[in-house]
Parts: structure tokens; C-alpha cells; sequence
């Protein structure tokens, strides 16, 4: 025989709901464990009183019955009566019965009152069962009684009120009536004043529900007075205790996790939250007498005590509800504090990785045990690089975002989580001790498609400029190039000059003339040749190569046409978040695919530019060498004075030169106009070679051959 016996999947009733957990059943007794909440019912072996097996909703299942009176219903058993008859048999000495429900549909029949349940009978069948403790509120008609019921907010459908008719037939003096109403509040869970408060706590500043309340301690609730609200607390409902330090290391934390909350219209308030100062001392004096204290609290209170405020009220609570207050534990953050400052929602708030689970305050509380985490992950943060988000996801699905974390607090909470054996999401491993650096590097599951486009289209621009500021650098030299006409000009000038010498020798005003007004033209030149050559333009060339698209864009560009189908009539812009969704959560080996398409596009592309840019080297060699060519005719066609030329000729070229100079400074960009008036002055030359060539007189032709 088996010492345990364990199920999964196994239902409690709890209020009308149906909460899912694991039951366990072992010879010291009974464990279930709540999945959501957490909280653990422990039925000890000995205070079992009867155990009984029948048919319900989701298959079959088992009531358990103690000695004080408690109920425990557990739901979705398969067919093992076999197995937990004998389990009960052999450990706990009982026979589990095997009870059928009535399903006739009558509507009248006997109560029964058993320890905290009443049973509704027809015959020795029972139709239904209440249990007292889910008794809010008692009342008396004529001949009815109704019962109220506590809420229960997991519950789809929730019942409000049951009448009872009662028929007046009174036995031995005793109204039926009130009789079935005594039997119901004496085991139901109704909250009222009975008797004067334990102890009073005045003007307590309470986070949630947000006020100044009067806290009135009674033996079975707790009273909160304020001037627009009066809550009452049953200490049944309260959860856990939590005392937390502020991060300040003046204030206190004092928190009440409660289950069901307390409800004020359509607000629920799942945790009581109170705020101390550390410096706020009290003397605590209690409304009962030395020996009710010690026979109620055995020395866990006393009469008379004094100290800070917050350390009075966890001391009572403590004792009045008989649960832990739970502290922080080792953790430790990056300013000494055990919290760390984060935003939840809307609001900031303080996060306390304590040692079974996290808890944040205050708006709105949250607490998350490690038993309901499924995986944590570190987050780069949205606006900025100083910070960081830590994302905890439950088991059942919901997820709790705390950003603004200060990037200083990422290799403590690490740390933590890796000490905890949390699962973590984005894969860092175990005592790797990373940094926020190291981490904040690595993105690959944090792609954006957006960004990814807006980079390419970055590159692309970037490349567009710089080819065409070389381009246009190039084209500059080609059409227009300032030395090469002012080359032209000096020949001329040159030409002409030497012409002039040649027939003016003896003439010492006119070479002084001269020298001056070569003086001033080689001055002309110099500061045009200073000027900048101006800058032209040009679009790209569209024979150059294309840039070769990502990894991401060769997917995206093969993949539209398949996302398009499976979503019909989805827009641009949910396409392209769609389309990065999908590419974050593809596996490294597909990645690796396209990575290789990427990478042999990007060699393609290299050595295409390679061959595209020694082409349009050659081209401009060939062109620049087609100019140097035309300018060595020009000089060869220049260069040659005609010979015997008159005094009158060369004057007259000389002057012409001095028009060419001026023509030329003040006209640099109409190369048209300069080859007009070159054909000109060759004209008006070809003439005066005419006319010198007429037989010359006797005295022209004498000193002719003197020379």
C-alpha cells in the first residue's frame, strides 16, 4: 500500500467557485494547496470525523468532515474509490461512504444541522448543503427565515439569498422560527459588535483604501471607521501579514492580503495597506483583564505595552489572526535598500523580492508567489538605456510589466532570480554574473521592425551622398575646368606678345608699357586661378549597383505574400508588426538561413562596385586625355607669328590680346562666346597678313635687308 497518494487537477469549492490545486493525502493527514492563492488546507489524521464519496459536476467527489464542524469539498476525481477506500482504511480507520445526491426536484423536506453545515433532505438523500461559515446575514419573516452569503468574485454566478418556510407548529413552547435562525447564526460567519473593542487604534493613515481610519480590533473582525467608509474585516479572510521597511528608512509598511476583499460599490480591495512613521511611539493599554489576556493570547500580548506604532498594531493583528508577518529576506539592491523603485501600470511604486515570492506596493498592490511564476525576463527599457523592465509571467498567463528600473539594480535582481531557480526567459544562464552592458548588447529578441527599416533607408541615403558628391566632383572636373582656358589665353597672350617684341625693339616706351601690362595680366591670373572651382551636382548614376537588402528584408520581401493570405485585408502597418513578430520568435536556425542569403548578397554587391568603379575610372582617363590633346593643337596652330608683320599689326594684335584677357575675366562661364571672338580676331589677323604681303617701297624694302 502506497504511504501517499497525490492528485493534479483537483477543485475545491470555495464560495460558489470552483479554485483548482493539488491535493495530497499522507498518514500524518490531508494537504491541498490552492494554485492561485497559495493558501494550504492541512487536515490533520485525527480530527477526520467522516468521509463521503458521491457523484457531482465534473465527475466524482469527496466531502471531508472534521471534529469542530469544517466542510471540505474537493471536485474532479476519475474513478479511484477503490484506491481511497482502502488509502482510508489502512491510515485514517474510516470507511469513505458512498453517497448518492436526490435529484427528484422537490422542494420541501427536513433541515439537518451538522457541526458548520446545513443539509437539506428528502428522505435519507440530501438535495443540497450550505455551509454556515458562508452565512453573512440572518433574518426572520413570519414564517421564513433568509439566509444572505459572502461573495466571491471568481464566481461567475454567485448566490445571494436562500428562503427557508418554516411551518408554525410550535413544539414544546419553542417557535420553530427562531429556533432554525439561532441553529444558522450560531455557526455562521456574521459580522457584528459583540461586546466593547480589544483595543482602539486612532487616525491610522491607510494607503488602500486611501483615508485616515479609526481601527477598532474585536475578537472575530476588524473595525475600520472612517468619516465616509466603515469597513469590516473578518480575520478568517486575511491571507498574510507583510511588514516592509521603505526605501526612505523612515517608514513602515504595514500590509493585509485578504481573500474575498473588501468591496466598496464596484471597487475591491485585496490588501489593506497602512503607513507608519518609524519615529511614532504609543502606549497600548487592552480592554480585558490580566487573565483573559493570558488565557486568550498565552504571553503573545499583555495588558500594558508601549513602543512604535507600527510594531503595537503587527503584534495584535499577529496575534488576533495567528498568522506569520512575513519580513523581507537577504536581498539586498544597489542602494543598500531592501526594495528596489520601479513603475507598475501608471503609477511608481517599490518592488521586495522577499524568499518565496515578490510583492509590490502600492498602486495596485501586487504579490506573486514563485510557485504560480512560469518565467521571468529582463527587458530593455522604451524611453532610455538607463533602465531596465522585469517581466514576470504566471501560470496562468497573466503577465506584470515593473519598468523604470535603475540599470544599477539589474545584477542584484539577477542574481536573486538565478539564486530563486526562476526560469528566465531571455536566457542568460546561472552564475555567469553578467552586466547591464553585456546584457543591454543583445537584442536579437527584441527586434523592431520599424527600426530595422528606418536603418536601411539611413545607409541608403548616406551612399546617395557620398556617390554623388564624388560624382559631381568628377563632372566638375570635366566641364568646367578654369586652368585649361586660361592655358589657352596665355598662348594667345604669349603669341602675340612675342610678335610685338620682335617689331618694337628699339622702342623703350612701348616695352615699358608692355612689361606693365603683362604685369597686370599675370596678376589677373593668379587670383582667378585662386578662386574655388564651382561645384556641380549630379544625380546617382542609375548603372551603379544597388546596395543589398538585410537578412530581415530578404525574409520580409519573400514572406509578404504568405502573411497577406493567412491575415486578409491586413494593413501596411499591422503587416509590418505582424511580419516582426514573426521574425522574433523564429529559431536561430532559420535565422542562420537568410543570415547567409544576406551575407552572399553582400559579396555580390562588392564586386559589382569594384567592377563598376574601374569602368568609370577608365572613362574619365580617356575624356581628360581628349581634352589635353585639343589644347596641344591649339598651341601648335598659335604658336607661329607671321613673318615680316608690320609695327602697325603687332600693336594692333597686342591690343587684341589685352581685349582676350579682359574678355576672359570678365566672362568665365560662356566658353560659346569665347570661340566667336577667337574666330574674330583670326579673321582680322588673315587680313593684316594681306595687306603685308604688298610689294613694300623702296625704304621699307632697304631697311628690310638691313635687318
Amino acid at each position: 500500500m502506497a504511504e501517499t497518494l497525490e492528485f493534479n487537477d483537483i477543485y475545491q469549492e470555495v464560495k460558489g467557485s470552483m479554485s483548482d490545486g493539488r491535493l495530497r493525502l499522507s498518514r500524518q493527514g490531508i494537504i491541498f494547496k490552492n494554485s492561485k492563492t497559495g493558501k494550504v488546507d492541512n487536515i490533520q489524521a485525527g480530527e477526520l470525523t467522516e468521509g463521503i464519496w458521491c457523484r457531482v459536476a465534473l465527475g466524482h467527489g469527496l466531502k471531508l468532515l472534521t471534529k469542530n464542524g469544517h466542510v471540505y469539498k474537493y471536485d474532479g476525481f476519475r474513478v479511484e474509490f477503490e484506491k481511497l477506500s482502502n488509502f482510508f482504511k489502512t491510515h485514517y480507520r474510516l470507511e469513505l461512504m458512498e453517497k448518492d445526491l436526490c435529484v427528484k426536484g422537490w422542494n420541501w423536506g427536513t433541515v439537518k444541522f451538522g457541526g458548520q453545515l446545513l443539509s437539506f433532505n428528502i428522505g435519507d438523500q440530501p438535495v443540497f448543503e450550505i455551509p454556515l461559515s458562508n452565512v453573512s446575514q440572518c433574518t426572520t419573516g413570519k414564517n421564513e427565515v433568509t439566509l444572505e452569503f459572502h461573495q466571491n468574485d471568481d464566481a461567475e454566478v454567485s448566490l445571494m439569498e436562500v428562503r427557508f418556510c418554516v411551518p408554525p407548529i410550535q413544539e414544546n413552547g419553542v417557535d420553530p422560527v427562531e429556533a432554525f435562525a439561532q441553529n444558522v447564526l450560531s455557526k455562521a460567519d456574521v459580522i457584528q459588535a459583540t461586546g466593547d473593542a480589544i483595543c482602539i487604534f486612532r487616525e491610522l493613515q491607510c494607503l488602500t483604501p486611501c483615508g485616515r481610519y479609526d481601527i477598532r480590533i474585536y475578537p472575530t473582525f476588524l473595525h475600520l471607521h472612517g468619516k465616509t467608509f466603515d469597513y469590516k474585516i473578518p480575520y478568517t479572510t486575511v491571507l498574510h501579514l507583510f511588514l516592509l521597511l521603505h526605501k526612505d528608512q523612515r517608514q513602515m509598511f504595514f500590509v493585509i492580503s485578504l481573500d474575498p476583499p473588501v468591496k466598496q460599490g464596484q471597487t475591491r480591495y485585496h490588501f489593506l495597506i497602512l503607513l507608519f512613521s518609524k519615529d511614532e511611539d504609543i502606549s497600548l493599554t487592552l480592554n480585558m483583564n490580566e487573565e483573559e489576556v493570558e488565557k486568550r493570547f498565552e504571553g503573545r500580548l499583555t495588558k500594558n505595552m508601549s513602543g512604535s506604532l507600527y510594531e503595537m498594531v503587527s503584534q495584535v493583528m499577529k496575534a488576533l489572526v495567528n498568522r506569520k508577518i512575513t519580513v523581507p529576506g537577504n536581498f539586498q539592491g544597489h542602494s543598500g535598500a531592501q526594495c528596489i523603485t520601479c513603475s507598475y501600470k501608471a503609477s511608481s511604486g517599490l518592488l521586495y523580492p522577499l524568499e518565496w515570492g515578490f510583492i509590490y506596493v502600492h498602486k495596485p498592490p501586487v504579490h506573486i508567489h514563485f510557485d504560480e511564476i512560469s518565467f521571468v525576463n529582463f527587458a530593455r527599457g522604451t524611453t532610455t538605456t538607463r533602465s531596465f523592465d522585469f517581466e514576470i509571467e504566471t501560470k496562468q498567463g497573466t503577465q506584470y510589466t515593473f519598468s523604470s528600473i535603475e540599470r544599477e539594480e539589474y545584477g542584484k535582481l539577477f542574481d536573486f532570480v538565478s539564486a530563486k531557480k526562476l526560469n528566465i526567459k531571455n536566457g542568460l544562464k546561472e552564475g555567469m554574473n553578467p552586466s547591464y552592458d553585456e546584457y543591454a548588447d543583445s537584442d536579437e529578441d527584441q527586434h523592431d521592425a520599424y527600426l530595422e527599416r528606418m536603418k536601411e533607408e539611413g545607409k541608403i541615403r548616406e551612399e546617395n551622398a557620398n556617390d554623388s558628391s564624388d560624382d559631381s566632383g568628377e563632372e566638375t572636373d570635366e566641364s568646367f575646368n578654369p586652368g585649361e582656358e586660361e592655358e589657352d589665353v596665355a598662348e594667345e597672350f604669349d603669341s602675340n606678345a612675342s610678335a610685338s617684341s620682335s617689331s618694337n625693339e628699339g622702342d623703350s616706351d612701348r616695352d615699358e608699357k608692355k612689361r606693365k601690362q603683362l604685369k597686370r595680366a599675370k596678376m589677373a591670373k593668379d587670383r582667378k586661378s585662386c578662386k574655388k572651382p564651382m561645384e556641380m551636382k549630379k544625380g546617382k548614376d542609375p548603372n551603379a549597383p544597388k546596395r543589398p537588402m538585410s537578412a530581415y528584408m530578404l525574409w520580409l520581401n519573400a514572406s509578404r505574400e504568405k502573411i497577406k493570405s493567412d491575415h486578409p485585408g491586413i494593413s501596411i502597418t499591422d503587416l509590418s508588426k505582424k511580419a516582426g513578430e514573426i521574425w522574433k520568435g523564429m529559431s536561430k536556425e532559420k535565422k542562420e538561413e537568410w543570415d547567409r542569403k544576406a551575407e552572399d548578397a553582400r559579396r555580390e554587391y562588392e564586386k559589382a562596385m569594384k567592377e563598376y568603379e574601374g569602368g568609370r575610372g577608365e572613362s574619365s582617363k580617356r575624356d581628360k586625355s581628349k581634352k589635353k590633346k585639343k589644347v596641344k593643337v591649339k598651341m601648335e596652330k598659335k604658336s607661329t607669328p607671321s613673318r615680316g608683320s608690320s609695327s602697325k599689326s603687332s600693336s594692333r594684335q597686342l591690343s587684341e590680346s589685352f581685349k582676350s584677357k579682359e574678355f576672359v575675366s570678365s566672362d568665365e562661364s560662356s566658353s560659346g562666346e569665347n570661340k566667336s571672338k577667337k574666330k574674330r580676331r583670326r579673321s582680322e589677323d588673315s587680313e593684316e597678313e594681306e595687306l603685308a604681303s604688298t610689294p613694300p617701297s623702296s625704304e621699307d624694302s632697304a631697311s628690310g635687308s638691313d635687318e
